[in-house]
């Protein structure tokens, strides 16, 4: 009965229980489910409301507490080297995926025939993205302005600045580093309450979906969809899988350690639901804050690889329905331009289709009306878009942690190989159990 217990108060079967019913009430009772959709927003904005100061203060605090600043620049340098190396192989999957499986084919779509009603929301902020842009935008208006925008890359670059600031200070910066410290405890106990409202956020959102598109709407483009799917469980299971065997960890002990994160993304679609609590537990898990603090949300602007495999797929499914043959140097060109506008849509709402309306606008050689052959089945494309980066950014934070030597290989086995924790209590006490060994 205590076990039975236990497993009803788990985070994770709360969380399972509430995306199970929001799929029952979304099929069932599809206009009451619409007017859910305010729980998913309103848990998904509350999350963000602690994600600018959880990652403020982990990276000053970790940058200001590492003794060698010098290797800053190569954990910077190899950070980007990975995540560039990954999304060019999720490009070229989800390219080779659409090739052989060819979801469009012989669906003879005329562009001009298409409706272009409601593809404005997305092209006028396509329109906008840039490679200069995007490097301008990073800058804020003011230091305290950074924390006004629900965007990382701001934060984290005048958190660089303050880190480093601190660390020059020596004695004279550690009351000011001691504050931030209780700050942030103070910040993830903040986070820990709001986190208990997750089953509630996922049932929401989920509910809304379902109930707003239907779930027999994925019929005409479920094998879209399907192809989707296979090409991220490919680069999950795979490559990622394989990158973590050279690493010396389990990828499937890596993933049933996050279990919780990845069902709450999976109700609301949204990897920054999670973020202040991945840094948490990839720290328990022996890796350094400084590392964590910095190579995770750089991941979320950098290492979109779920946006990069549905750019391509997307972009070749609307070339193979509308009958367009694209030429080897047209190909190549496209996925140039998708390593910039993957990166560039980070923080944008629906990043990945105003990435792709950003990609079609460039090329020319798509048109820019196909996209209203995915308007209607992207929301539940967005899942795993959203899965497959946040595996991909834990996996890619795990491994230049221990590149570095700054992850405890066996604070790191301990913690992936350990049960299941039934309640956040006892998952709580294995933290504070790893930080004092």
């Amino acid at each position: 009965m205590g076990d039975a217990m236990k497993v009803v108060k788990s985070l994770y079967f709360q969380v399972l229980c509430a995306v199970i019913l929001g799929s029952v009430v979304g099929h069932f009772w599809a206009q009451q489910a619409i007017a859910l959709k305010p729980l998913g927003d309103a848990f998904i904005k509350l999350i963000k409301m602690m994600t600018a100061p959880v990652v403020f203060c982990t990276i000053v605090t970790g940058i200001a507490g590492m003794s060698d600043k010098r290797s800053l620049a190569r954990l910077l340098s190899k950070t980007m080297l990975l995540f560039f190396g990954l999304t060019v192989i999720s490009l070229l999957i989800g390219l080779v995926a659409v090739y052989l499986l060819q979801p469009g084919a012989g669906m003879n779509i005329d562009p001009s025939q298409l409706s272009t009603k409601g593809l404005a929301q997305y092209t006028e902020p396509a329109a906008k993205l840039g490679v200069v842009e995007f490097f301008m935008h990073i800058i804020p208006e003011t230091y305290i302005g950074a924390f006004s925008k629900e965007e990382v890359l701001p934060v984290l670059f005048i958190a660089v600045l303050t880190g480093f600031a601190l660390s020059s200070l020596g004695e004279r910066g550690k009351p000011m580093l001691d504050l931030l410290e209780s700050a942030s405890q103070v910040v993830f106990k903040i986070f820990a309450y709001l986190m208990r409202f997750a089953p509630v956020g996922a049932f929401g959102a989920l509910a809304f979906t379902v109930g707003q598109y239907g779930i027999t709407s994925l019929g005409s483009l479920a094998k879209l969809i399907m192809t989707l799917y296979i090409a991220c469980g490919f680069f999950v299971f795979v490559v990622l899988g394989s990158i973590c065997r050279a690493a010396g960890f389990s990828l499937w002990k890596l993933l049933r350690y996050c279990r919780e994160e990845f069902l709450v993304v999976l109700g609301t679609s949204s990897t920054e639901s999670v973020m202040p609590r991945m840094l948490e537990k990839l720290e328990a898990l022996g890796c350094k804050k400084g590392f964590v603090g910095l190579v995770l949300p750089a991941g979320y602007s950098f290492n979109l690889d779920g946006t990069a495999i549905y750019l391509s797929l997307a972009a070749m499914f609307i070339a193979q329905a509308c009958n367009i043959e694209l030429s080897l140097t047209q190909i190549i060109t496209m996925l140039a331009i998708m390593l910039l506008s993957s990166k560039g849509a980070a923080g944008v709402t629906g990043s990945g289709f105003v990435a792709l309306a950003s990609t079609l606008t460039v090329i020319h050689d798509i048109p820019v009306a196909g996209l209203a052959l995915l308007i209607g089945v992207d929301r539940f494309m967005s899942e795993a878009r959203a899965l497959t980066s946040l595996a991909s950014n834990a996996v890619a934070t795990v491994v230049i942690s221990l590149s570095e030597n700054a992850c405890h290989r066996e604070t790191l086995h301990r913690m992936l190989d350990a049960k299941p924790s039934a309640t956040q209590a006892e998952a709580w006490d294995d933290l504070e159990a790893s930080k004092r060994t």
